[in-house]
């Protein structure tokens, strides 16, 4: 006669870790003052016994389910993938799990996914990408799902929302070009839609207008976020014929992007072309030369942006903040001055 497995119950767990069903039941759902110590051993006796809560039902119930949504433009930019991986460190610690989703800013996607973890009933998303339907974070808001934007911001409506002063940061780049000498400056942007990038370009522009220097419209090229796009939009900057002698990247890849293309055109970084980053990522370091960057203070952001999500769904009606984070500008070998 075969013997069938029986599912594993929360009766079965509470008898293995010697407390009550109400304390299993309180673990699960984040709820009760069970200590930190006592939760973690009801999760191992529940591990070891392969009990899985019915994390729908707990949903339905109007109870934790203990994951967070994450939606970013690219997990293949290095920043994001930062900010992803700082994500999941800190919800580890405190008992969530994460579902991340790359969007490459397009709302179909955003869309797509918002709706998925609706479904999975996760107790917040964490908004690392450009929306431009804020229609669809306003359902998500009337149906009470804790929102928080990162990197990013939608005026239109209040949320919360943890960023860098972006123009700050164009500012910053713009400032220490003109400081070394150069005046011809071109930019090589993300996607116009993108509102860190819009930013960060008018910042650049607004400090080259302070100091009396013309920058033209054709000299602000608008770039998918890769290397390779990075890569053709400055090898046509190069071309021309009174051609930049600096170059303001609003990424990292883009900023590599320029400095494969003046490689190739047999330009020398830095003494005839200036390049500038912005993210500071691993990427900035590992470039020859180095590459100077506007650098986001990543891991702070995205703590302050975690707690203000998690402790969001306890707290309802929080006046929604928006945090804003100064960035720095971080010299490397990439710029110098121009001959």
């Amino acid at each position: 006669m075969g013997l069938t497995m029986k599912a594993t119950t929360i009766y079965d767990v509470a008898k293995e870790a010697g407390v009550s069903i109400a304390s299993v039941s309180n673990a699960i759902n984040g709820k009760g003052n069970i200590g930190k110590k006592k939760r973690d051993e009801i999760f191992k006796v529940m591990e070891r016994l392969q009990y899985q809560p019915s994390v729908i039902a707990s949903a339905l119930m109007g109870k934790k389910t203990f994951t967070l949504g994450l939606l970013i433009p690219d997990v293949s930019n290095p920043f994001f993938a930062e900010i992803a991986r700082s994500v999941e460190d800190l919800a580890h610690h405190a008992g969530y799990s994460v579902i991340v989703c790359s969007t490459d800013n397009q709302d179909e996607r955003v869309e797509k996914y918002i709706r998925l973890l609706e479904q999975k009933s996760v107790d917040g998303i964490m908004i690392g990408t450009g929306v431009e339907n804020t229609e669809i974070l306003l359902q998500l808001a009337e149906k009470s799902v804790p929102i928080i934007m990162i990197a990013r911001e939608v005026s239109s409506m209040p949320v919360h929302s943890v960023l860098t002063d972006d123009f700050k940061g164009g500012t910053l780049a713009a400032e220490h070009l003109l400081q070394l000498g150069h005046r011809r400056l071109a930019v090589l942007s993300e996607n116009f839609k993108v509102s860190s990038s819009v930013e960060r370009v008018r910042g650049f522009k607004f400090a080259l207008f302070e100091a009396g220097v013309a920058i033209e419209p054709e000299d602000v090229v608008s770039c998918v976020s890769t290397i390779r796009d990075g890569r053709r939009a400055a090898e046509e900057l190069i071309r021309r014929d009174d051609g930049p002698t600096a170059l303001f990247c609003c990424n990292d890849l883009l900023a590599i992007g320029a400095l494969q293309a003046a490689k190739e055109a047999g330009v020398r970084v830095p003494e005839e072309l200036s390049v500038i980053g912005f993210d500071n990522t691993i990427l900035s370091t590992v470039t020859n030369p180095m590459l100077t960057t506007i650098a986001q203070p990543m891991e702070q952001m995205v703590k302050l942006a975690f707690d203000l999500l998690v402790g969001q769904s306890e707290r309802e009606d929080a006046i929604k903040q928006r945090i804003v984070m100064q960035p720095e500008l971080i010299v490397r070998e990439s710029t110098g001055k121009p001959q």
